[in-house]
């Protein structure tokens, strides 16, 4: 198997989601914070570049609704911390 730059993209952003997921999950991370659906998001667009070289209808589906949710959740902690 070789690895193409999109392939490698991919693996980036999902270090990026698996990473943060687990750094909330061990409680050194607050999803409250802009930082966390900031770097899901990034990771779900990484994500989302890869699939254009290997396409895959599920993983594709997922990683929008990622995108999605992380855009609400980071305009939310943007919003909070303005106050």
């Amino acid at each position: 198997m070789q690895l193409t730059v999109p392939d490698f993209v991919g693996f980036v952003g999902v270090a990026l989601v698996v990473g943060t997921y687990f750094l909330s999950q061990m409680g050194r991370m607050d999803v409250r914070k802009p930082l966390y659906p900031g770097l899901n998001g990034i990771g779900a667009i990484l994500i989302l570049y890869s699939l254009s070289n290997t396409f895959n209808a599920a993983s594709f589906v997922i990683e929008v609704f990622w995108l999605v949710i992380s855009a609400a959740g980071l305009i939310r902690a943007l919003l909070l911390k303005s106050r």
